[in-house]
């Protein structure tokens, strides 16, 4: 197998792109690409990001390909979680405070900025709409971060985030509790659940129960 069958086994694989990351990763020089291009059997999206021609572009994919250190948050998140129903009309992705790199000035995305220490706090592996692998938050510190950052948020998206977690049968109040308090949002948190009594109760009940076992 040359390395023009490689590429073009790499992006069936893939759904019908390839990044130059997984170009190097499988130690393909990069000329193969440009001979690719050049010869229309593929299309260059954007810088890194290529694709077979008429195909359609994750833009999760794309994005969060652009540095491995990018995390779906905030709206995004939410929406990937089913938590709300507002397609993202840009992604919001979390990323170190170091960061420099090419997501700062895409137009379609909205950085937020953490330290290190809890950049990778609640990060999971998920499936994209296209059905690629992407990296996100988990369902408890997306909750935690728009509480953190609740002045930022669009209040209907907020409550029917709340709202939709409360009700959802795999939330888990101990990770929830467990993040809040690593994040220092442990108050925060409760008093934005507050509205929500009878699930506010029992985060109390949990969070309080928790206490006693570690002490």
């Amino acid at each position: 197998m040359d390395n023009f069958e490689k590429i073009l086994k790499i992006m069936k694989h893939n759904g019908g792109y390839i990044t130059t990351k997984e170009l190097k990763n499988n130690n393909i020089n990069r000329y193969f690409l440009t001979k690719m291009v050049e010869r229309k059997q593929i299309i260059r999206i954007s810088r890194g990001y290529y694709g077979l021609v008429n195909y359609n572009v994750d833009e999760y994919y794309k994005i969060i390909s652009m540095s491995e250190k990018a995390i779906f948050s905030m709206n995004t998140a939410l929406y990937l979680h089913n938590l709300s129903d507002r397609t993202p009309l840009v992604f919001d992705v979390t990323v170190p405070h170091y960061y420099g790199g090419s997501l700062r000035k895409n137009k379609k995305v909205n950085l937020y900025f953490v330290n290190n220490s809890v950049l990778e706090l609640g990060k999971i592996e998920m499936i994209s709409p296209f059905g690629m692998k992407i990296q996100v938050y988990d369902k408890e510190r997306t909750i935690c971060d728009i509480v953190k950052n609740r002045n930022n948020m669009d209040m209907e998206i907020f409550s029917k985030a709340i709202k939709n977690y409360t009700k959802s049968s795999d939330k888990n109040l101990n990770k929830l509790m467990k993040y809040a308090k690593k994040l220092k949002i442990e108050k925060k948190l409760l008093i934005n659940l507050f509205s929500f009594y009878n699930f506010c109760t029992c985060v109390f009940n949990t969070y309080f129960f928790c206490i006693d076992i570690q002490t």
